[in-house]
């Protein structure tokens, strides 16, 4: 008797529809007719789908410390405990949206080896159908995401493994899943070591030939140009202090003896730099926070702004920046750049939008932190947001960040009319969560009142009639700080500087206390203690 096709024992068809695994190392995409576009059409056979899922089975591997906790549960390795259960909570989910559910509910329990065991499940609950449902794109969207976000913690195996099934599941190549686990991919193969720098170099000419190596840009290898920066000041040039404070600026690294050179160097070639490199030289001050000990690094910045403001707007507006996070803004320069004949002069130019733009923060720092300042300030009707949007580095991390999780404990702990998240209040600046409390301590509902206070401050009667509080959660994430060290950037130093200054009370949560919490319980306690302590009270009990 001749066995049906599909049971067990019976020769499944050979793949030929969907694409195939290629080994570690090799580049691959799916093929036309992948997988998913013949679960979408629904009109796939089951014979066909049963040649499409014939997968190896999927082997837990361990890992290191993820997000969500840094150790395997007590009584063993991955197997143990919740986490088994977990698994077998995969391995046995009825509908892609159980799937789903299953993992993202349980985010301590969740270990980097049940992300290919989704998958496979994924592919069998489409496959075991005669006639597959089309599959809703926010579930695989939602899937996605849940492993781009989590695929640095994977190992080399992990990541072939997901690889190999999404390519039968017919993710894009040049999706976004695809692209991040290609990505991980690459970065743990092993790197070639670069090459030695030639003997016959020297001072500035090592320094520049480490800085201009892509390599060495990528990975930052401090001990190397800490020893560079000892060459003698007549052996550098312009053109390598510029790259060395473009390194310094772009990997955050705040070390005192570069900056130094850098602001030695610009004291020494004073009447020999321009405006437009002096912008680039003082980048690294304002965005690592660091006041150099250079006695006349100032009195020279200020020589250079009279004597250059007029010929270079931009670079002009960017060095005051940098002074303006350091809050050693020159009252000279500021009048020059306030004054109607600069402004004009600007009017109608490429950069005009990006110049009113940072006119309008120096105006607000002029505002709240120089009393004594009485010279020419910026008219009103210039006056722009100063950010109008998140800022580049928030945008590009956002999967990294702690928000959505935080958001969430305070739904559950306050509830979604008590807070608002990402509110940009006047001037322009953005608020991770703001709360409105009474003068009792209880948290009011944000929709019933202003969540602004008055800007400018001294414009406004100082008996006002509104006793709230305005508290603003302020998340304080890895990458808002030097790396290695525990100082602000500049510009989160200076956000968080004015918003205190304009009244609002700041509550920080740090990234290391963050990224303690084991969970959305964990979580929620740790939010409950920082509020209760600003003596906060909500619920029944608060109002």
């Amino acid at each position: 008797m001749r066995r049906p096709r599909g049971e067990p024992g019976s020769r499944a068809p050979r793949p030929t529809e969907g694409a195939t695994c290629a080994g570690p190392g090799e580049s691959w995409s799916p093929a036309p007719n992948s997988m998913l576009r013949v679960l979408l059409s629904a009109q796939a056979s089951s014979a066909r789908l049963s040649g499409l899922l014939l997968l190896p089975p999927v082997q837990p591997c361990c890992l290191g410390p993820s997000k969500w906790g840094d150790h395997w549960p007590p009584g063993g390795g991955p197997h143990a405990g919740p986490v088994q259960g977990l698994q077998r909570l995969l391995e046995q989910a009825r509908s892609p949206g159980e799937l789903l559910r299953w993992l993202g509910q349980n985010p301590t329990k969740v270990r980097a080896h049940h992300y290919p065991v989704a998958l496979r499940r994924l592919s069998q609950l489409l496959g075991s159908l005669p006639q597959p449902p089309p599959v809703e794109q926010a579930t695989l969207q939602d899937l996605s995401q849940l492993i781009i976000r989590n695929c640095p913690s994977f190992d080399i195996h992990t990541i072939h493994v997901c690889l190999h099934l999404a390519a039968l599941l017919g993710f894009p190549s040049d999706g976004p899943l695809m692209c991040a686990l290609e990505q991980e991919r690459r970065f743990r193969l092993p790197l070639k070591p670069p090459p030695p720098l030639p003997s016959i170099l020297r001072g500035g000419q090592r320094l520049e030939a480490a800085l201009s190596c892509p390599r060495f840009q990528r990975r930052p290898q401090q001990h190397l140009i800490r020893s560079l920066a000892e060459a003698r000041p007549e052996e550098l040039t312009p053109h390598v202090m510029v790259l060395l404070a473009q390194h310094l600026a772009r990997h955050r690294l705040r070390e005192p003896q570069l900056l130094e050179a850098i602001a030695h160097f610009l004291v020494v070639q004073e009447a020999q730099l321009n405006s437009k490199v002096v912008q680039k030289l003082v980048l690294p001050f304002g965005r690592l926070n660091y006041v150099p000990l250079e006695q006349q690094f100032m009195p020279c910045l200020e020589r250079i702004l009279a004597r250059e403001a007029g010929v270079a707007p931009l670079a002009t507006v960017n060095i005051l920046m940098s002074l303006c996070q350091l809050q050693c803004l020159p009252f000279q320069a500021l009048h020059f750049v306030f004054s109607p004949g600069f402004i004009n002069h600007i009017s109608g130019t490429p950069h005009a939008l990006i110049v009113r733009r940072y006119l309008s923060l120096l105006d607000t720092a002029v505002e709240l932190e120089l009393p004594g300042y009485r010279g020419a300030r910026l008219p009103r009707r210039q006056q722009v947001p100063i950010f109008p949007q998140p800022l580049i580095t928030d945008r590009a991390r956002c999967k990294y960040s702690h928000k959505d999780i935080v958001a969430e404990g305070l739904r559950q702990l306050l509830g979604e009319e008590k807070y608002r998240q990402d509110l940009t209040v006047p001037p322009g600046y953005s608020t991770d969560f703001l709360l409105c409390v009474s003068s009792c301590g209880s948290v009011l509902p944000v929709r019933a009142q202003d969540p602004f206070l008055p800007y400018p401050p001294r414009s406004c009667p100082h008996a006002t009639r509104d006793p709230a509080q305005r508290v603003v959660l302020m998340l304080r994430e890895r990458w808002h700080f030097c790396r290695d060290g525990r100082v602000l950037l500049g510009s989160r130093a200076l956000r968080e500087r004015h918003l205190g200054l304009m009244g609002y009370q700041l509550l920080p949560l740090p990234f290391e206390e963050l990224e303690s919490q084991r969970g959305l319980p964990q979580l929620k306690s740790y939010l409950r203690q920082k509020l209760q302590a600003l003596g906060l009270r909500w619920g029944p009990e608060g109002g």
